[in-house]
């Protein structure tokens, strides 16, 4: 537990004297209460649970199995919004997508062939779990089933063990046009921007796909500090723009059992850290953009597992597009770095690069 200091004054009320570990305990127990609120309120307007299965990755002995468990407003049966929804045609408001409300601690079923798994979702209703399975290399289906809702079927990619070479992604202004960083437009683009009106970054798909093409083995992840609740309309824009199928590794804002919010930026190094340790012969090419903070993550994780990197390519963005963000970081000195970075402001620039590396 906190410690006040030594020297504070032994006459502030009560309630100053909280500690830190005390207002933080406290914020959880107040966080759980709206919670609670809000699922009595999404019951009340008929919302239905439903169990959301993410696309996830593996290997020949386990696999890395995600989802979530929601209250939802299901569409009206035969309405035009139930027709789109069935044939992934929606185009939703970015704010419905936080309408839905987690449903905590609730039991999973997970079947992958013969195996059966039973977890539980943690306080946010997120699904995030290991399942040992013996599985040949390719694609596999995974089916959930949260208490009280339908199964949801969900792809698994498991990953060769001779595969060498893997794509790490992330996604806002490296393969979506967002500028994201600046909070007002943060909060236009997440909030009321329909999904189809959102851009793909020029020639990232084409890149992407002939990555893949050349290295056929190769598992592409898609890391982002984006939100959990935007997972499906992410995986829909990926889809809807010809972008190779890959796991989505989100995140979720607010409380964590540990700290008052989330950190984007350990969020995406810890992931790397744990690909590179699933993972030990593989070396990675990482992509991202410098709008934000890739280059310090990426350059801290090259710095520690230099060998598990392939490159570095960073898309460098627009005059108009840096002053949309807020600015941009300073392209580094990495004349000294035992990995090759790469810059450009497009995909085509990156493709021409990595050819030179003989990587594409």
């Amino acid at each position: 537990m906190d410690r006040a200091p030594q020297n504070a004054p032994h006459n502030l009320p009560h309630t100053a004297q909280l500690s830190g570990t005390q207002l933080f305990l406290l914020a959880h127990r107040l966080s759980d209460v709206v919670n609670g609120v809000r699922i009595r309120l999404a019951k009340r307007w008929n919302f239905a649970p439903q169990t959301i299965a993410y696309q996830g990755y593996g290997s020949t002995g386990w696999v890395r199995v995600l989802g979530r468990v929601l209250l939802t407003k299901k569409p009206t049966p035969g309405s035009q919004a139930e027709h789109a929804a069935r044939n992934g045609t929606q185009n939703i408001r970015g704010w419905r997508a936080f309408t839905s409300v987690p449903l905590q601690f609730t039991g999973v079923e997970i079947t992958i062939g013969d195996v059966v798994t039973r977890v539980k979702a943690d306080r946010g209703g997120l699904i995030d779990t290991v399942v040992d399975v013996r599985l040949s290399p390719g694609w596999h289906t995974a089916v959930l089933r949260a208490d009280g809702t339908e199964p949801v079927e969900t792809l698994i990619q498991v990953i060769d063990a001779e595969a060498k070479f893997g794509i790490v992604s992330d996604i806002d202004d490296t393969v979506m046009v967002t500028a994201l960083p600046r909070p007002f437009l943060a909060l236009w683009n997440t909030f009321v921007l329909s999904e189809r009106a959102r851009m793909a970054t020029p020639g990232m798909a084409v890149l992407l796909d002939r990555l893949t093409i050349e290295h056929p083995e190769a598992p592409v992840i898609y890391l982002s500090t984006g939100p959990w609740n935007a997972a499906p309309t992410l995986a829909r824009f990926l889809s809807r723009n010809m972008y190779p199928a890959g796991a989505l590794l989100l995140t979720d804002w607010g409380l964590t059992h540990d700290r008052w919010f989330r950190s984007g930026q350990e969020h995406k190094h810890t992931n790397l850290e744990r690909l590179a340790k699933e993972f030990p012969d593989m070396r990675w090419l990482l992509i991202g953009d410098n709008g934000q903070h890739d280059e310090e993550i990426y350059n801290g994780f090259a710095q520690e597992y230099g060998d598990k990197v392939a490159a570095i390519a960073i898309r460098q963005l627009s005059v108009s597009e840096s002053v949309l963000a807020g600015g941009h970081s300073e392209d580094g000195d990495h004349t000294t770095s035992v990995v090759p970075w790469i810059y450009s402001t497009d995909g085509a620039g990156m493709a021409k690069q990595l050819k030179a590396l003989d990587l594409l």
